[in-house]
Protein backbone atom coordinates (compact mmCIF):
# COMPACT_ATOMS: atom_id res chain seq x y z
CA UNK A 1 0.00 0.00 0.00
CA UNK A 2 1.42 3.71 -0.86
CA UNK A 3 0.39 6.17 2.21
CA UNK A 4 1.08 9.92 1.90
CA UNK A 5 4.65 10.42 3.60
CA UNK A 6 2.71 13.36 5.52
CA UNK A 7 0.93 12.17 8.68
CA UNK A 8 -1.85 14.68 8.89
CA UNK A 9 -3.31 13.53 5.37
CA UNK A 10 -2.51 10.11 7.09
CA UNK A 11 -4.38 10.66 9.75
CA UNK A 12 -7.43 12.04 7.77
CA UNK A 13 -7.60 9.01 5.46
CA UNK A 14 -7.33 6.55 7.79
CA UNK A 15 -10.23 7.99 10.32
CA UNK A 16 -12.83 8.34 6.72
CA UNK A 17 -11.95 4.76 6.05
CA UNK A 18 -12.47 3.74 9.86
CA UNK A 19 -15.92 5.75 9.52
CA UNK A 20 -17.25 3.95 6.55
CA UNK A 21 -16.62 7.12 4.15
CA UNK A 22 -15.75 5.88 1.11
CA UNK A 23 -16.99 8.47 -1.63
CA UNK A 24 -13.72 11.18 -2.24
CA UNK A 25 -14.74 13.69 -4.84
CA UNK A 26 -11.19 15.07 -5.81
CA UNK A 27 -10.48 18.74 -7.56
CA UNK A 28 -7.28 17.90 -9.27
CA UNK A 29 -4.46 20.50 -7.83
CA UNK A 30 -1.29 20.65 -5.80
CA UNK A 31 -1.32 21.51 -1.90
CA UNK A 32 -4.05 18.70 -1.09
CA UNK A 33 -1.56 16.27 -3.13
CA UNK A 34 -0.65 14.01 -0.09
CA UNK A 35 -4.94 13.46 -0.07
CA UNK A 36 -5.04 12.97 -3.06
CA UNK A 37 -2.29 10.02 -3.12
CA UNK A 38 -3.40 8.25 0.02
CA UNK A 39 -7.32 8.30 -1.35
CA UNK A 40 -6.64 7.32 -5.07
CA UNK A 41 -4.23 4.38 -3.74
CA UNK A 42 -6.56 2.91 -1.23
CA UNK A 43 -8.93 0.64 -3.30
CA UNK A 44 -11.35 0.66 -0.71
CA UNK A 45 -11.96 4.56 -1.45
CA UNK A 46 -14.26 5.31 -4.81
CA UNK A 47 -12.36 8.13 -6.16
CA UNK A 48 -14.12 11.09 -8.81
CA UNK A 49 -11.88 13.55 -10.20
CA UNK A 50 -14.01 16.27 -11.06
CA UNK A 51 -11.78 20.07 -12.36
CA UNK A 52 -14.31 22.39 -11.49
CA UNK A 53 -14.85 22.72 -7.50
CA UNK A 54 -18.06 24.18 -7.73
CA UNK A 55 -19.85 21.02 -10.05
CA UNK A 56 -17.39 18.50 -7.92
CA UNK A 57 -19.08 19.53 -4.55
CA UNK A 58 -22.42 19.48 -6.10
CA UNK A 59 -21.90 15.84 -7.88
CA UNK A 60 -20.67 14.52 -4.54
CA UNK A 61 -23.88 16.30 -2.82
CA UNK A 62 -25.82 14.58 -5.22
CA UNK A 63 -24.21 11.43 -4.22
CA UNK A 64 -24.55 11.77 -1.07
CA UNK A 65 -28.25 12.97 -1.19
CA UNK A 66 -28.89 9.16 -2.54
CA UNK A 67 -26.42 7.15 -0.15
CA UNK A 68 -27.50 9.13 2.83
CA UNK A 69 -24.02 9.00 4.03
CA UNK A 70 -21.17 11.46 3.69
CA UNK A 71 -18.93 12.25 0.69
CA UNK A 72 -16.11 14.34 1.22
CA UNK A 73 -15.01 16.50 -1.37
CA UNK A 74 -10.64 17.69 -1.13
CA UNK A 75 -9.46 20.52 -2.56
CA UNK A 76 -5.94 22.60 -3.03
CA UNK A 77 -5.74 25.55 -1.02
CA UNK A 78 -6.83 28.95 -1.89
CA UNK A 79 -9.81 30.41 -4.05
CA UNK A 80 -10.30 26.72 -4.88
CA UNK A 81 -12.45 26.02 -1.51
CA UNK A 82 -14.55 29.18 -2.52
CA UNK A 83 -16.29 27.48 -5.21
CA UNK A 84 -17.90 24.45 -2.52
CA UNK A 85 -19.69 27.49 -0.64
CA UNK A 86 -23.05 26.74 -3.00
CA UNK A 87 -23.22 22.91 -2.60
CA UNK A 88 -22.15 23.65 1.09
CA UNK A 89 -25.13 25.67 1.77
CA UNK A 90 -27.38 23.60 -0.11
CA UNK A 91 -26.22 20.74 1.97
CA UNK A 92 -26.93 23.03 5.57
CA UNK A 93 -30.59 23.70 4.69
CA UNK A 94 -31.12 20.47 3.00
CA UNK A 95 -29.53 19.03 5.79
CA UNK A 96 -26.79 16.53 3.73
CA UNK A 97 -24.12 14.94 5.04
CA UNK A 98 -21.00 16.71 3.54
CA UNK A 99 -17.39 16.89 4.37
CA UNK A 100 -15.12 19.49 3.04
CA UNK A 101 -11.36 18.81 3.33
CA UNK A 102 -9.14 21.95 2.06
CA UNK A 103 -5.56 21.68 2.14
CA UNK A 104 -3.59 24.91 3.22
CA UNK A 105 -0.47 26.68 3.42
CA UNK A 106 1.09 26.55 6.98
CA UNK A 107 -0.31 29.44 9.08
CA UNK A 108 2.72 31.38 9.05
CA UNK A 109 2.59 31.98 5.04
CA UNK A 110 -1.12 33.32 5.58
CA UNK A 111 -1.30 36.71 4.87
CA UNK A 112 2.28 37.97 3.66
CA UNK A 113 2.27 38.11 -0.12
CA UNK A 114 2.39 33.75 -0.65
CA UNK A 115 1.37 32.54 -3.81
CA UNK A 116 -2.78 30.28 -3.26
CA UNK A 117 -3.35 31.47 -0.32
CA UNK A 118 -6.48 32.88 1.48
CA UNK A 119 -7.95 32.86 5.22
CA UNK A 120 -9.54 29.49 5.05
CA UNK A 121 -10.00 28.71 8.63
CA UNK A 122 -13.71 28.92 9.34
CA UNK A 123 -14.40 30.05 5.98
CA UNK A 124 -18.15 28.61 6.01
CA UNK A 125 -18.92 29.72 9.75
CA UNK A 126 -21.94 30.45 8.72
CA UNK A 127 -22.86 27.69 7.71
CA UNK A 128 -20.98 25.12 8.81
CA UNK A 129 -21.90 22.36 11.45
CA UNK A 130 -18.43 22.12 12.87
CA UNK A 131 -15.13 23.87 11.39
CA UNK A 132 -12.03 21.56 12.08
CA UNK A 133 -9.11 23.57 12.05
CA UNK A 134 -6.00 21.47 11.97
CA UNK A 135 -2.35 22.18 12.86
CA UNK A 136 1.18 20.90 11.71
CA UNK A 137 1.81 19.77 14.95
CA UNK A 138 -0.54 18.83 17.17
CA UNK A 139 -1.58 14.68 15.74
CA UNK A 140 -3.89 13.63 19.21
CA UNK A 141 -5.61 17.03 18.96
CA UNK A 142 -6.36 16.79 15.24
CA UNK A 143 -7.31 13.26 15.80
CA UNK A 144 -10.14 14.53 17.69
CA UNK A 145 -10.52 17.27 15.71
CA UNK A 146 -11.14 15.23 12.84
CA UNK A 147 -13.49 12.53 14.55
CA UNK A 148 -15.78 15.19 16.01
CA UNK A 149 -16.39 16.44 12.72
CA UNK A 150 -17.62 13.33 11.08
CA UNK A 151 -19.61 12.06 14.13
CA UNK A 152 -21.78 15.64 13.06
CA UNK A 153 -21.79 15.34 9.56
CA UNK A 154 -23.08 11.74 10.14
CA UNK A 155 -25.71 12.42 12.88
CA UNK A 156 -26.90 16.28 12.26
CA UNK A 157 -27.01 15.60 8.81
CA UNK A 158 -25.12 18.10 7.49
CA UNK A 159 -21.67 19.87 5.74
CA UNK A 160 -18.45 20.45 7.94
CA UNK A 161 -14.91 21.34 7.52
CA UNK A 162 -11.39 20.30 7.71
CA UNK A 163 -9.10 22.32 7.07
CA UNK A 164 -5.02 21.18 6.79
CA UNK A 165 -1.88 22.76 6.52
CA UNK A 166 0.72 20.76 4.64
CA UNK A 167 4.30 22.00 4.37
CA UNK A 168 6.06 20.96 0.97
CA UNK A 169 7.36 18.47 0.23
CA UNK A 170 3.90 17.26 -1.42
CA UNK A 171 4.67 14.15 -3.05
CA UNK A 172 6.44 11.89 -0.85
CA UNK A 173 5.55 8.91 -0.36
CA UNK A 174 6.05 5.68 2.17
CA UNK A 175 5.02 2.07 2.14
CA UNK A 176 4.40 2.73 5.97
CA UNK A 177 1.39 4.15 8.15
CA UNK A 178 2.75 5.86 10.33
CA UNK A 179 -0.59 6.59 12.51
CA UNK A 180 -2.83 4.78 14.15
CA UNK A 181 -5.43 7.56 15.10
CA UNK A 182 -7.84 6.88 17.76
CA UNK A 183 -11.86 6.15 16.53
CA UNK A 184 -14.09 8.26 19.08
CA UNK A 185 -17.82 6.92 17.99
CA UNK A 186 -20.20 9.29 18.61
CA UNK A 187 -23.42 8.64 21.15
CA UNK A 188 -26.38 9.09 18.65
CA UNK A 189 -29.70 10.11 19.68
CA UNK A 190 -32.06 7.15 20.28
CA UNK A 191 -35.63 8.48 18.93
CA UNK A 192 -37.54 4.85 20.96
CA UNK A 193 -39.36 7.37 23.34
CA UNK A 194 -41.91 10.13 23.01
CA UNK A 195 -42.92 12.60 25.60
CA UNK A 196 -46.47 12.68 27.04
CA UNK A 197 -49.22 12.90 23.95
CA UNK A 198 -52.35 13.19 25.69
CA UNK A 199 -52.34 17.03 25.75
CA UNK A 200 -51.89 17.12 22.21
CA UNK A 201 -54.07 14.27 21.47
CA UNK A 202 -57.13 16.53 23.27
CA UNK A 203 -56.19 19.28 21.09
CA UNK A 204 -56.62 17.23 17.94
CA UNK A 205 -59.33 15.05 19.53
CA UNK A 206 -61.60 18.62 19.14
CA UNK A 207 -60.53 20.24 16.09
CA UNK A 208 -62.68 19.73 12.93
CA UNK A 209 -60.14 21.02 10.51
CA UNK A 210 -56.57 19.74 10.49
CA UNK A 211 -54.10 20.23 8.04
CA UNK A 212 -50.90 17.72 7.33
CA UNK A 213 -48.44 19.66 4.76
CA UNK A 214 -45.31 17.39 3.57
CA UNK A 215 -42.24 19.61 1.65
CA UNK A 216 -38.82 17.39 0.38
CA UNK A 217 -38.77 14.38 2.22
CA UNK A 218 -36.84 10.99 1.38
CA UNK A 219 -38.31 8.26 -0.69
CA UNK A 220 -40.14 5.33 1.68
CA UNK A 221 -39.47 6.99 4.95
CA UNK A 222 -43.25 6.77 6.14
CA UNK A 223 -44.89 3.75 6.25
CA UNK A 224 -47.74 3.09 4.10
CA UNK A 225 -50.46 1.97 6.93
CA UNK A 226 -49.75 5.71 8.41
CA UNK A 227 -50.40 7.98 5.22
CA UNK A 228 -54.14 5.58 4.74
CA UNK A 229 -54.69 6.68 8.59
CA UNK A 230 -53.87 10.03 7.43
CA UNK A 231 -56.29 10.04 4.05
CA UNK A 232 -58.89 8.53 5.86
CA UNK A 233 -59.34 11.06 8.20
CA UNK A 234 -62.45 12.61 7.50
CA UNK A 235 -61.31 16.20 9.45
CA UNK A 236 -57.90 15.95 7.71
CA UNK A 237 -56.31 17.27 4.33
CA UNK A 238 -53.27 15.91 3.43
CA UNK A 239 -51.27 18.17 1.00
CA UNK A 240 -48.22 17.17 -0.57
CA UNK A 241 -45.35 18.24 -2.89
CA UNK A 242 -43.78 16.66 -5.80
CA UNK A 243 -40.88 16.51 -3.45
CA UNK A 244 -42.50 14.34 -0.85
CA UNK A 245 -42.34 11.28 -2.44
CA UNK A 246 -45.77 10.40 -0.82
CA UNK A 247 -48.47 8.95 -2.86
CA UNK A 248 -52.24 8.27 -1.88
CA UNK A 249 -55.12 8.74 -4.03
CA UNK A 250 -56.71 11.06 -1.19
CA UNK A 251 -53.21 13.20 -0.78
CA UNK A 252 -53.55 16.93 -2.53
CA UNK A 253 -50.43 17.03 -4.93
CA UNK A 254 -50.95 20.12 -7.19
CA UNK A 255 -51.43 22.23 -4.11
CA UNK A 256 -51.46 25.46 -6.47
CA UNK A 257 -54.21 24.51 -8.51
CA UNK A 258 -56.50 23.73 -5.35
CA UNK A 259 -55.85 26.99 -3.77
CA UNK A 260 -54.90 29.34 -6.62
CA UNK A 261 -58.93 30.56 -7.55
CA UNK A 262 -59.90 30.91 -3.82
CA UNK A 263 -61.77 33.65 -2.79
CA UNK A 264 -60.77 35.40 0.56
CA UNK A 265 -64.26 32.98 1.96
CA UNK A 266 -62.44 30.10 0.33
CA UNK A 267 -59.33 30.71 2.40
CA UNK A 268 -60.85 30.98 5.66
CA UNK A 269 -63.21 28.30 5.32
CA UNK A 270 -60.09 26.47 4.41
CA UNK A 271 -58.28 27.78 7.16
CA UNK A 272 -56.99 24.78 9.42
CA UNK A 273 -57.23 25.14 13.18
CA UNK A 274 -54.02 22.11 13.65
CA UNK A 275 -51.05 22.35 10.87
CA UNK A 276 -48.86 19.25 10.77
CA UNK A 277 -46.00 19.47 9.03
CA UNK A 278 -42.70 16.95 8.16
CA UNK A 279 -40.08 17.04 5.71
CA UNK A 280 -38.04 20.01 4.08
CA UNK A 281 -38.62 23.05 2.43
CA UNK A 282 -41.68 23.88 0.88
CA UNK A 283 -41.86 24.98 -2.83
CA UNK A 284 -45.69 26.80 -3.15
CA UNK A 285 -45.29 30.20 -2.44
CA UNK A 286 -49.18 30.39 -2.63
CA UNK A 287 -49.39 27.34 0.63
CA UNK A 288 -46.52 29.40 2.23
CA UNK A 289 -48.67 32.78 1.57
CA UNK A 290 -52.08 31.35 2.70
CA UNK A 291 -50.61 29.83 6.18
CA UNK A 292 -48.65 32.95 7.30
CA UNK A 293 -52.21 35.05 6.69
CA UNK A 294 -54.52 32.17 8.06
CA UNK A 295 -52.57 30.96 10.62
CA UNK A 296 -53.53 27.67 12.25
CA UNK A 297 -54.10 27.87 16.04
CA UNK A 298 -51.24 25.09 16.14
CA UNK A 299 -48.72 24.14 13.96
CA UNK A 300 -46.61 21.25 15.00
CA UNK A 301 -43.67 20.11 13.26
CA UNK A 302 -41.89 16.19 13.01
CA UNK A 303 -38.35 16.16 12.37
CA UNK A 304 -35.04 14.79 14.22
CA UNK A 305 -32.95 17.80 13.64
CA UNK A 306 -34.57 20.87 13.24
CA UNK A 307 -37.82 23.03 12.88
CA UNK A 308 -38.21 25.97 11.15
CA UNK A 309 -40.83 28.49 11.57
CA UNK A 310 -41.66 28.70 7.87
CA UNK A 311 -45.28 30.03 8.63
CA UNK A 312 -44.55 32.23 11.81
CA UNK A 313 -46.97 29.91 14.44
CA UNK A 314 -44.72 27.08 15.23
CA UNK A 315 -46.21 26.00 18.77
CA UNK A 316 -44.81 22.20 19.27
CA UNK A 317 -41.33 20.99 17.41
CA UNK A 318 -41.44 16.88 17.94
CA UNK A 319 -37.56 15.56 17.80
CA UNK A 320 -38.62 12.38 16.32
CA UNK A 321 -39.29 10.84 13.04
CA UNK A 322 -42.61 10.71 11.22
CA UNK A 323 -42.94 7.36 11.76
CA UNK A 324 -42.48 7.25 15.55
CA UNK A 325 -44.91 10.19 15.79
CA UNK A 326 -47.54 8.42 13.85
CA UNK A 327 -46.91 4.94 15.84
CA UNK A 328 -47.14 6.66 19.04
CA UNK A 329 -49.92 9.69 18.52
CA UNK A 330 -52.60 7.54 16.27
CA UNK A 331 -53.77 5.49 19.13
CA UNK A 332 -55.05 8.28 20.99
CA UNK A 333 -56.66 9.77 17.81
CA UNK A 334 -60.77 9.91 17.92
CA UNK A 335 -62.70 10.12 14.87
CA UNK A 336 -63.84 13.58 14.27
CA UNK A 337 -67.07 14.70 12.23
CA UNK A 338 -66.44 16.78 9.95
CA UNK A 339 -66.75 17.66 6.65
CA UNK A 340 -63.27 19.45 5.84
CA UNK A 341 -61.69 16.49 4.15
CA UNK A 342 -64.59 16.21 1.50
CA UNK A 343 -64.89 19.45 0.20
CA UNK A 344 -61.59 19.88 -0.36
CA UNK A 345 -61.74 16.36 -2.74
CA UNK A 346 -64.60 17.63 -4.27
CA UNK A 347 -62.53 20.65 -5.09
CA UNK A 348 -59.65 18.37 -6.49
CA UNK A 349 -62.56 16.84 -9.06
CA UNK A 350 -63.59 20.11 -10.24
CA UNK A 351 -60.26 21.18 -10.76
CA UNK A 352 -59.13 18.26 -12.28
CA UNK A 353 -61.94 18.49 -14.77
CA UNK A 354 -60.86 21.78 -15.58
CA UNK A 355 -57.28 21.21 -16.08
CA UNK A 356 -57.82 18.87 -18.58
CA UNK A 357 -60.66 21.05 -20.33
CA UNK A 358 -58.18 23.72 -20.42
CA UNK A 359 -54.85 21.49 -21.95
CA UNK A 360 -56.75 20.13 -24.47
CA UNK A 361 -56.79 23.87 -26.28
CA UNK A 362 -53.27 25.42 -25.55
CA UNK A 363 -50.70 25.75 -27.60
CA UNK A 364 -47.08 24.66 -27.18
CA UNK A 365 -45.72 25.91 -24.80
CA UNK A 366 -43.86 25.24 -21.13
CA UNK A 367 -46.92 23.72 -19.65
CA UNK A 368 -47.53 21.63 -23.09
CA UNK A 369 -44.50 19.78 -22.76
CA UNK A 370 -44.80 19.54 -19.06
CA UNK A 371 -48.31 17.50 -19.73
CA UNK A 372 -46.52 15.33 -22.13
CA UNK A 373 -43.24 14.43 -20.50
CA UNK A 374 -44.61 13.91 -16.91
CA UNK A 375 -46.36 10.83 -18.10
CA UNK A 376 -43.35 10.08 -20.35
CA UNK A 377 -40.96 9.34 -17.46
CA UNK A 378 -40.03 5.45 -17.35
CA UNK A 379 -41.76 3.74 -13.97
CA UNK A 380 -39.27 2.94 -11.49
CA UNK A 381 -36.45 5.98 -12.94
CA UNK A 382 -35.20 8.85 -10.60
CA UNK A 383 -36.64 12.56 -11.17
CA UNK A 384 -33.86 15.59 -10.72
CA UNK A 385 -35.93 18.72 -11.20
CA UNK A 386 -34.06 22.38 -11.61
CA UNK A 387 -35.19 25.30 -9.70
CA UNK A 388 -37.00 28.16 -11.19
CA UNK A 389 -39.53 27.33 -13.65
CA UNK A 390 -39.36 23.14 -13.91
CA UNK A 391 -40.40 22.66 -9.85
CA UNK A 392 -43.59 25.13 -10.25
CA UNK A 393 -44.76 23.31 -13.32
CA UNK A 394 -43.85 19.90 -12.04
CA UNK A 395 -45.82 20.62 -9.33
CA UNK A 396 -49.05 20.89 -11.06
CA UNK A 397 -48.96 16.79 -12.79
CA UNK A 398 -49.64 13.59 -10.87
CA UNK A 399 -46.29 11.93 -11.19
CA UNK A 400 -46.27 8.02 -11.27
CA UNK A 401 -45.54 6.53 -7.57
CA UNK A 402 -42.65 4.51 -8.23
CA UNK A 403 -40.52 7.49 -9.72
CA UNK A 404 -38.11 9.40 -6.87
CA UNK A 405 -38.13 12.76 -6.97
CA UNK A 406 -35.77 15.65 -5.67
CA UNK A 407 -34.58 19.02 -6.20
CA UNK A 408 -32.27 21.23 -4.50
CA UNK A 409 -34.79 23.21 -2.58
CA UNK A 410 -32.64 24.10 0.61
CA UNK A 411 -31.45 27.60 -1.32
CA UNK A 412 -33.62 26.75 -4.30
CA UNK A 413 -30.90 27.64 -6.35
CA UNK A 414 -30.13 27.18 -10.21
CA UNK A 415 -26.18 26.73 -9.61
CA UNK A 416 -25.45 23.47 -9.00
CA UNK A 417 -28.55 21.53 -10.38
CA UNK A 418 -26.96 19.61 -12.71
CA UNK A 419 -24.18 18.55 -11.20
CA UNK A 420 -26.56 17.10 -8.10
CA UNK A 421 -28.58 15.03 -10.68
CA UNK A 422 -25.27 13.49 -12.30
CA UNK A 423 -23.87 12.40 -8.59
CA UNK A 424 -27.39 11.56 -7.65
CA UNK A 425 -27.51 9.18 -10.75
CA UNK A 426 -23.80 7.68 -9.82
CA UNK A 427 -25.24 7.63 -6.25
CA UNK A 428 -28.45 5.40 -6.62
CA UNK A 429 -27.59 3.65 -10.15
CA UNK A 430 -31.12 4.21 -11.25
CA UNK A 431 -32.17 5.13 -14.82
CA UNK A 432 -32.45 9.53 -14.32
CA UNK A 433 -33.85 11.97 -16.19
CA UNK A 434 -33.15 15.74 -15.38
CA UNK A 435 -35.62 18.21 -16.09
CA UNK A 436 -33.90 21.62 -16.46
CA UNK A 437 -34.61 25.01 -17.62
CA UNK A 438 -31.91 26.77 -20.00
CA UNK A 439 -30.61 29.49 -18.30
CA UNK A 440 -29.68 27.08 -14.64
CA UNK A 441 -28.41 24.36 -17.58
CA UNK A 442 -26.00 26.76 -19.33
CA UNK A 443 -25.09 28.53 -15.69
CA UNK A 444 -24.17 24.82 -14.81
CA UNK A 445 -22.78 23.49 -17.86
CA UNK A 446 -18.98 22.44 -16.59
CA UNK A 447 -21.39 19.70 -15.07
CA UNK A 448 -21.41 17.28 -18.21
CA UNK A 449 -17.28 17.90 -18.41
CA UNK A 450 -17.47 14.80 -15.93
CA UNK A 451 -16.17 10.99 -16.99
CA UNK A 452 -18.51 9.26 -14.88
CA UNK A 453 -21.37 10.03 -16.02
CA UNK A 454 -24.49 6.96 -16.69
CA UNK A 455 -25.42 6.25 -20.17
CA UNK A 456 -28.88 6.21 -18.86
CA UNK A 457 -28.83 9.82 -17.41
CA UNK A 458 -30.95 12.04 -19.71
CA UNK A 459 -31.57 15.63 -19.66
CA UNK A 460 -34.75 17.33 -20.74
CA UNK A 461 -34.25 20.66 -21.35
CA UNK A 462 -36.38 23.46 -21.90
CA UNK A 463 -35.01 25.89 -24.05
CA UNK A 464 -37.25 29.19 -23.77
CA UNK A 465 -35.18 31.91 -24.87
CA UNK A 466 -34.61 33.14 -21.40
CA UNK A 467 -35.77 33.03 -17.48
CA UNK A 468 -39.33 32.18 -17.85
CA UNK A 469 -39.56 32.91 -14.35
CA UNK A 470 -39.45 36.38 -14.16
CA UNK A 471 -42.45 36.31 -16.82
CA UNK A 472 -44.24 34.99 -14.29
CA UNK A 473 -43.26 36.64 -11.31
CA UNK A 474 -44.51 40.14 -10.47
CA UNK A 475 -42.70 43.27 -12.34
CA UNK A 476 -42.67 41.46 -15.82
CA UNK A 477 -42.50 44.52 -17.94
CA UNK A 478 -41.29 43.88 -22.06
CA UNK A 479 -38.38 46.73 -22.11
CA UNK A 480 -35.00 45.64 -22.56
CA UNK A 481 -34.00 46.05 -18.94
CA UNK A 482 -36.44 43.40 -18.54
CA UNK A 483 -35.11 41.37 -20.99
CA UNK A 484 -31.16 42.35 -20.47
CA UNK A 485 -30.74 41.82 -16.71
CA UNK A 486 -34.00 39.72 -15.32
CA UNK A 487 -34.78 37.38 -18.32
CA UNK A 488 -31.66 37.14 -19.88
CA UNK A 489 -32.81 36.60 -22.87
CA UNK A 490 -30.41 34.60 -25.20
CA UNK A 491 -30.30 32.54 -28.41
CA UNK A 492 -27.96 29.48 -27.25
CA UNK A 493 -28.85 25.93 -27.41
CA UNK A 494 -26.75 22.95 -26.13
CA UNK A 495 -26.24 21.00 -29.38
CA UNK A 496 -22.56 21.64 -29.26
CA UNK A 497 -21.94 21.44 -25.55
CA UNK A 498 -23.70 17.81 -26.21
CA UNK A 499 -21.09 16.87 -28.97
CA UNK A 500 -18.42 18.61 -27.18
CA UNK A 501 -19.43 16.36 -23.97
CA UNK A 502 -20.44 12.81 -25.95
CA UNK A 503 -24.06 12.81 -25.35
CA UNK A 504 -26.65 11.98 -28.00
CA UNK A 505 -28.74 15.18 -28.53
CA UNK A 506 -32.28 15.44 -29.78
CA UNK A 507 -34.77 18.60 -30.50
CA UNK A 508 -38.13 19.24 -29.99
CA UNK A 509 -40.19 22.45 -30.80
CA UNK A 510 -44.11 21.48 -31.66
CA UNK A 511 -45.54 18.79 -29.41
CA UNK A 512 -45.32 15.47 -32.55
CA UNK A 513 -41.77 15.98 -32.72
CA UNK A 514 -41.65 16.34 -28.54
CA UNK A 515 -43.92 13.05 -28.83
CA UNK A 516 -40.94 11.40 -31.07
CA UNK A 517 -38.46 12.25 -29.56
CA UNK A 518 -39.35 10.94 -26.05
CA UNK A 519 -39.71 7.95 -27.65
CA UNK A 520 -36.48 7.99 -28.91
CA UNK A 521 -34.98 9.58 -25.56
CA UNK A 522 -36.01 6.68 -23.39
CA UNK A 523 -35.04 3.74 -25.81
CA UNK A 524 -31.36 4.14 -26.30
CA UNK A 525 -28.94 4.10 -23.20
CA UNK A 526 -25.98 3.71 -25.31
CA UNK A 527 -25.40 7.18 -24.05
CA UNK A 528 -26.09 10.03 -22.24
CA UNK A 529 -28.44 12.35 -23.85
CA UNK A 530 -30.09 16.05 -23.90
CA UNK A 531 -33.73 16.65 -25.43
CA UNK A 532 -33.30 19.98 -26.52
CA UNK A 533 -37.33 21.25 -26.29
CA UNK A 534 -37.77 24.95 -27.62
CA UNK A 535 -40.56 26.71 -27.02
CA UNK A 536 -42.42 30.24 -27.45
CA UNK A 537 -40.65 32.81 -24.99
CA UNK A 538 -43.66 35.35 -25.52
CA UNK A 539 -46.57 32.75 -24.70
CA UNK A 540 -45.35 30.71 -21.92
CA UNK A 541 -46.31 32.84 -18.83
CA UNK A 542 -49.43 34.27 -20.63
CA UNK A 543 -50.61 30.46 -20.74
CA UNK A 544 -50.12 29.45 -17.61
CA UNK A 545 -51.70 32.46 -15.65
CA UNK A 546 -54.85 32.09 -17.74
CA UNK A 547 -54.99 28.65 -16.37
CA UNK A 548 -55.11 29.85 -12.73
CA UNK A 549 -58.24 31.64 -14.32
CA UNK A 550 -60.09 28.58 -15.44
CA UNK A 551 -60.01 26.30 -12.76
CA UNK A 552 -63.29 27.55 -11.22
Amino acid sequence: MTYPKIPLAQSIIELLRANGIFNIVISPGSRNAPLTIGFVNNPIFNCYSIADERSAAFFALGIAQQINKPVAVVCTSGSALLNYYPAFAEAFYSQIPFIVISADRPQSKIDIGDGQTIRQENVFANHSLFNANLTENAPEDNDVLIQEALNIAIDKKGPVHINAPFEEPLYETTSELLVVPKIISSVSKEFNVIENLSEFASIWNTSKKKLVLVGVNEPNSVEQRFLDTLANDPSLVVMIETTSNLQHPKFINTIDTIITPFTNDDFIDFQPEILVTFGGMIVSKRIKAFLRKYQPNNHWHIDTLRAYDTFGCLTKHFEVTPNLFFQSFFPLMDTVESNYNQKLQNIKALRQQKSLEYLAKIPFTDFKVFEKVIPALPKNSQLQISNSSPIRYAQLFDIEQSIEVFSNRGTSGIDGSTSTAIGAAVGSQKPTIFIAGDIGFLYDSNALWNNYIPKNFKIILINNGGGGIFRILPGHDETPVFNTFFETSHCLTAELLAKMHGFNYLTASTEITLEISLIALFSDDEKPAILEVFTPTLENDKVLLQYFNELV
